[in-house]
């Protein structure tokens, strides 16, 4: 079953390539939807895919590439989905 996180990560991770990487380890994940900085510091991503998938991004992010310093991920499950075709980085 297909569901949707709303995740934000806070620390070190704007200028970092967190984007970017993010990106990639949700296409090797197979899921769905983008990332994008916040005007706080924070990057923000919507997800969609099965919890197993969802979950292993989650914990990436926890870390993320090897250049941020994460502080701490907070995580929303959405009720809906929004039928993503891809994961972009939004601008």
């Amino acid at each position: 079953m297909k569901m949707h996180y709303n995740i934000t990560i806070n620390g070190r991770v704007q200028g970092v390539f967190y984007r970017a990487s993010t990106q990639k380890k949700a296409k090797e994940l197979g899921i769905t939807g983008g990332v994008k900085n916040q005007p706080d510091g924070s990057v923000y991503v919507e997800a969609e895919g099965s919890e197993d998938q969802l979950n292993a991004l989650v914990e990436w992010c926890k870390s993320g590439p090897s250049t941020a310093k994460v502080d701490k991920v907070a995580v929303e499950k959405a009720n809906e989905t929004k039928g993503f075709d891809d994961f972009e980085v939004w601008r």
